[in-house]
């Protein structure tokens, strides 16, 4: 199955399956970013596993919680979360934070990642455009973590030379 076959596939199955509840993943979560200072994350589209309600217990925990911002057609960069009041609507009808501009990526701990699908080997299947693969590629040393429903876990993600692989996936 290629990329784009792989896409509209899981787009079919979001469609059928998407569970109408906002998260069961908060309590597990939080017990396995604990020992994190400087978190990324990210704003969660309507079928994406919800991210807000852990996004905002992790700042006030006083973590430093990093959300990206996409700022053309082929960059994203970090913004500090420090509350509600710094989102903003941006591109792709994504949340965007508005807060100070994070460029000290080497302090990065923990990256949370969406994708669209994942398998057993890491290998993500993102929306085509690159935006994670290229900004995690300039950050190779942080450990990547992808998040997905359960039914967003296939068999094979097709992948190419410069597709990031996670560290690990958690299926909710």
């Amino acid at each position: 199955m290629t990329k784009q076959e792989l896409r509209k596939h899981i787009r079919m199955l979001k469609e059928q399956n998407l569970p109408r509840v906002q998260s069961s993943c908060e309590v597990l979560l939080l017990e396995i970013l604990s020992p994190y200072k400087v978190i990324m994350l990210y704003s969660a589209l309507p079928d994406e596993v919800p991210t807000q309600i852990l996004i905002d217990q992790l700042a006030v925990q006083g973590k430093t919680v990093l959300l990206p911002r996409v700022i053309s057609d082929t960059d994203m960069e970090l913004h500090r979360y420090t509350g509600k009041q710094d989102l903003q609507t941006g591109a792709y009808g994504i949340l965007e934070p508005t807060g100070e501009l994070f460029t000290n990526y080497e302090s990065i701990d923990i990256a949370i990642v969406p994708g669209m699908a994942f398998d057993d080997d890491g290998h993500r299947l993102g929306r085509g455009k690159g935006y994670y693969d290229r900004f995690l590629s300039r950050v190779p040393n942080i450990y990547k973590i992808g998040l997905c429903f359960s039914w967003q876990m296939v068999d094979h993600v097709p992948f190419d030379e410069h597709d990031i692989v996670m560290d690990e996936v958690i299926q909710i």
